[in-house]
């Protein structure tokens, strides 16, 4: 346990992560920061507080609307956006239609965690995932490893439940990665899923791995459009506090991130999803695994789509 986490933004996402947190007694104290009103941060920790004789644990949660809640948080998660609604025809917003309203609340979330925490290690939810958690680097400019995205983590369990589900077999048989940006050029790395061990291959044919993989990279938009109103929110939550664990504990667990590239894969300046060892540091290592060459094909064809987004990024920014 240490002694705060901070959460930004109070929506679906960041109530999970807090009542999560106090739960699982990851910190002694919470603070969440959200604007909407008539005062939605206060209203939620005060609702978790006092649930907390029922779920026996002593964690003092603190809401407010501006962000000098944050100070002393050695942890930070951030979920603030604007989420994808439906459009009236029923489509779907892509990610990088939200990028210019999603920036101006970057801006402001970089500012406050720059002002109140600025050592905290800090991993970002809100989308464009690769986008929002490029322009928190440019304006934080921490330590490598000590912000990151999370997508891989919540990409690769879909995968991996969906595998599941098609085998008829247990979650906790399937490993999977999924590698690339957030979003639908993501790349399933097939030849790093196993159930029990063993490839995927012997337990599924070529026809219905490709139908999973189009919908592991279509995952979010369908629960979008279930939904009805906004997004999914309990997987990303959880994702996000698996790397959460994996820093509070040093598990020097491997999973995969949206990390800072220093030359891997042959990137330099992006964040990218790739398997990395989370640590007490954050990022401790990322590593380079062995791909086929349609992955790797795929995985440079999500890498030029993330440099597309960050360059309209770089762009916007000069605008504002």
């Amino acid at each position: 346990m240490i002694e705060k986490i901070g959460v930004i933004g109070g929506g679906m996402i960041g109530g999970v992560l807090c009542q999560e947190i106090a739960r699982r007694r990851l910190a002694r104290s919470v603070g969440l920061v959200d604007i909407m009103p008539p005062d939605l941060a206060k209203g939620k920790c005060l609702d978790i507080a006092e649930g907390s004789p029922v779920m026996r644990f002593d964690v003092r949660m603190e809401g407010s609307k501006t962000y000098e809640v944050l100070e002393g948080a050695r942890l930070v998660i951030n979920t603030a956006g604007v989420p994808r609604k439906p459009k009236p025809d029923g489509t779907l917003p892509t990610r990088e239609e939200l990028l210019e309203t999603n920036l101006k609340i970057t801006n402001a979330v970089g500012a406050g965690i720059k002002e109140y925490c600025p050592d905290a290690i800090v991993i970002s939810i809100a989308n464009p995932l690769d986008a929002i958690v490029y322009r928190l680097n440019q304006i934080l400019a921490p330590p490598r490893g000590r912000l990151m995205g999370m997508a891989g983590v919540l990409d690769s369990a879909r995968y991996r439940y969906f595998v599941a589900e098609a085998a008829g077999v247990s979650v906790e048989n399937v490993e999977a990665l999924v590698l690339g940006g957030h979003g639908d050029t993501m790349v399933p790395i097939r030849s790093a899923c196993r159930i029990a061990g063993l490839p995927v291959t012997q337990f599924l044919d070529e026809e219905t791995l490709q139908k999973l993989e189009e919908r592991t990279r279509k995952a979010g938009g369908e629960v979008v459009k279930l939904l009805g109103s906004g997004s999914a929110f309990v997987s990303p939550a959880w994702s996000a506090l698996e790397m959460a664990e994996a820093i509070l504990f040093d598990k020097k667990k491997i999973v995969a991130v949206s990390a800072l590239l220093d030359g891997e894969y042959g990137v330099s300046g992006l964040f990218i999803g790739v398997p990395a060892v989370l640590g007490r540091d954050g990022v401790e290592k990322v590593l380079e695994i062995p791909l086929t060459d349609e992955e790797r094909k795929g995985l440079e064809v999500s890498i030029e789509a993330v440099k597309k987004t960050c360059a309209e990024v770089d762009a916007m920014i000069r605008k504002m």
